[in-house]
């Protein structure tokens, strides 16, 4: 069996007036991920490691900000042509293990939910999304609340 490894980093300011996406589920908080789709970073992260393993580049030359068709997309859409990219190589997706580095809001009991969203469009069972979340001790731009990061790690299998 041929495996492929892959990692995938997003990140995105927090603004007023947008909803806030993360791991294709809305959060309730009183700011949003600002970008050119629903800014979701961590199915972007997602993404970007898929795309990584299979060799294929990543988001913003599949699904690029200029291009009007993915102005405000639901970026489980993305995540979803991303798993179908892979496949036209051969590759299908084994596990994923993520982190979400956000001071608010507080990610742990939403974690469930996000596995089951991601596992359901990525067609893998739950057990098979491993999903963090964590801080950085209010240092730095996500400490401040001025944006959130994640960061993922993939393997893919060979079909």
């Amino acid at each position: 069996m041929k495996i492929r490894v892959g990692f995938g980093f997003d990140v995105h300011r927090l603004v007023e007036g947008r909803e806030l996406w993360l791991g294709g589920i809305r959060l309730e908080h009183e700011m949003g991920l600002l970008g050119h789709s629903d800014a979701d970073v961590l199915i972007h992260a997602i993404c970007d490691a898929l795309l990584g393993a299979a060799n294929m580049r990543d988001i913003g030359y599949h699904f690029p900000d200029t291009a009007g068709e993915f102005k405000n997309i639901d970026s489980k859409v993305l995540l979803k042509k991303t798993v179908d990219l892979i496949l036209t190589k051969g590759y299908k997706v084994s596990n994923i293990d993520a982190t979400v580095c956000a001071e608010r809001p507080k990610l742990k009991a939403h974690i469930p939910e996000m596995q089951q969203t991601l596992a359901r469009v990525m067609g893998v069972d739950a057990d098979d999304v491993s999903i963090k979340a964590t801080t950085t001790e209010k240092l730095g731009f996500t400490g401040r609340e001025e944006g959130i990061s994640a960061y993922a790690t993939v393997l893919v299998e060979k079909l």
